[in-house]
This record gives C-alpha cells, structure tokens and sequence, in this order.
C-alpha cells in the first residue's frame, strides 16, 4: 500500500469516528468541543507511556481510551444538560487549558511536539497495517452502537431533547442522564482518537489539536447531514479526500473552502445532504426490494 493512501485511509477513518463524537451529543443539541481537548490529553499521555516509560501499545490505548471517558464523564456532571452555549464555552476551555499546559510541559515536548514514535512491532508495514484494522473495527463497532441508538427509545429520547427539553421531561426522560451518558461517550471515542493519530503520524504536535480541526469537523457533520450518521461517513472521505487532488496553490486554501461550503449549506439545506427522510427512504427501498425478491423464490 502506497504512503498516500494509507494516509488518506487512516485519517478518513479518524474523521468519521470524531465527527461521530460531536454527532452523538449534538443529538440532545449540546456541541461538545471538549472532545478536541480529550484528543490531546490522551494523545500524549500515551506518548509519555510508550516514549518514556517504555509500555506497551496496546495498554497505551486502552488508557487514552478511559482517560477520555473520565474526563468526559466528570465535566458531564455539571454540563450534562447545560445549554448548548454552556457546553460550547466549556469546550473550548479546555482546548485552551490543554494547550498551554503543553505548551509549558518540557516532558510533552512543549511548542516543538513530540517526535520520533516507534513502529509497532518495529516494522513500518505492520504499523501501518494495525493502525488500519484497529481503526475500521472501531469505525464498523461504534457505526453499529450508533445505528443500534439512533433506533432504541433511547435515541427516541434524545430526538425529543433535541426539539424541546421541557417537552422531553414532561415525557418522562431523564435530561441530565441523557446528556452524561452521550457526552461520556464521545469523550471515550475522542480520547482513543487522540491516541491513534499520534501514531499515525508518529508525532504529536499542539497543531493536531487546533480550530481549524473543530471546522472541518463541523463542516463534515453538516454537510453530510446532522440528522443521521450516515452523513458522516459520506461526508467524511469526500471533504478530506477531494483536497488531495487540488493543486498545492489551492489545496492550501482548503479551510476557507471548507468555510465558505459550510455557510452555504446551512443557508440553503440546513439539514445536509443526507437527512434522516432520505434515508429511511432508501430503506423502504432495501426492504421493499428484498420482499420482492423472496416472493420471487417462493414456488
């Protein structure tokens, strides 16, 4: 497998499952930022792990994993049905917190990033290979516990929250316990994130973890379309992959395009691309055209 692709294979995925994480929150309308931040925390916690004190990969990872979750878990305490603006300031808090202590941390490798990760196994082609199936099994899992929420009274509750938090509790549903549960959840995923992009790359650098990262994630929930995940995972390869093939004269504009294809899209089809009627439109079609083919077998 040639370098580019491996690289376009690998960050598609980690665009999709991040843009997964704000999908999940946005779902009780909460834009939850903070998961930038849980990228960053577990990122180089697992570069101090493996660099330094010399642990394994795979332990590595399952502590961004939780580090993530517990992060998320304890700040959801107090924002888990928060206003969205609350949630969005809260978010880019500890982006900022974050940063600056990096920044100042000489063990993280401060301004200049962390350099120089090992290859898992010691051989580059096995490196990049894991990388790979770990990320589309974790694309293939959390796509089927998303799909598995979006149609569970559970993800019926989060649709009513959407709408109106005050009609939700009327039903019954527990606002706060929603929010916590979405929020933690996405902050685990996000802190995994955090841990397998370094490794990517085999670097860490604060860049990683900017608002320009916030944007294009934006702009691929969005455009793709917020009401689904199905969005995500078309809009996910088209918007990273598309730049690659621009000259290097244009390619560098390409957040300004990501910008100004976001602003359109919100004033001329606000709910995406992908919405949730198309979709269910497509499965009445699937479903309609299995039926058809089994009466078709029947003697």
């Amino acid at each position: 497998m040639s370098l580019p692709m491996y690289y376009f294979l690998s960050i598609t995925a980690i665009y999709v499952l991040m843009s997964w994480a704000l999908y999940l929150p946005y779902r009780v309308a909460h834009l939850h930022f903070l998961t930038v931040a849980n990228m960053a925390i577990s990122g180089y916690l697992a570069a101090y792990m493996v660099m330094t004190m010399h642990i394994p990969f795979g332990i590595a990872l399952i502590a961004g994993f939780a580090v993530g979750g517990l992060v998320g878990f304890i700040v959801s305490l107090f924002i888990g049905d928060a206003p969205t603006f609350a949630v969005v300031i809260v978010g880019f808090t500890f982006i900022y917190i974050t940063r600056t202590v990096v920044e100042n941390t000489k063990a993280l490798g401060g301004t200049m990033g962390i350099f120089g990760i090992p290859s898992l196994f010691g051989n580059p082609t096995l490196h990049r290979w894991t990388l790979l199936i770990i990320l589309y099994l974790l694309v293939l899992i959390v796509g089927f516990l998303i799909y598995r929420f979006d149609h569970s009274r559970l993800g019926r509750a989060a649709s009513a929250i959407f709408v109106d938090k005050d009609l939700a509790r009327s039903f019954g549903v527990n606002v706060k316990k929603v929010g916590i549960l979405l929020q933690t959840f996405s902050s685990t995923l996000a802190g995994g994130c955090g841990v397998l992009i370094g490794f990517i790359y085999k670097s860490y650098h604060l860049d990683y973890f900017t608002f320009s990262f916030i944007g294009i994630l934006m702009t691929v929930i969005f455009v793709g379309g917020y009401t689904t995940q199905w969005g995500v995972v078309v809009a996910a390869p088209i918007l990273y992959g598309i730049p690659l093939l621009f000259p290097p004269a244009v390619a560098s504009w390409r957040i300004v395009i990501y910008g100004v294809l976001l602003i359109l899209v919100l004033v001329l089809k606000p709910k995406g691309f992908i919405t949730r009627e198309l979709v269910y439109k497509v499965e009445r079609y699937i479903s309609g055209k299995w039926k058809r083919k089994a009466v078709g077998k029947l003697p």
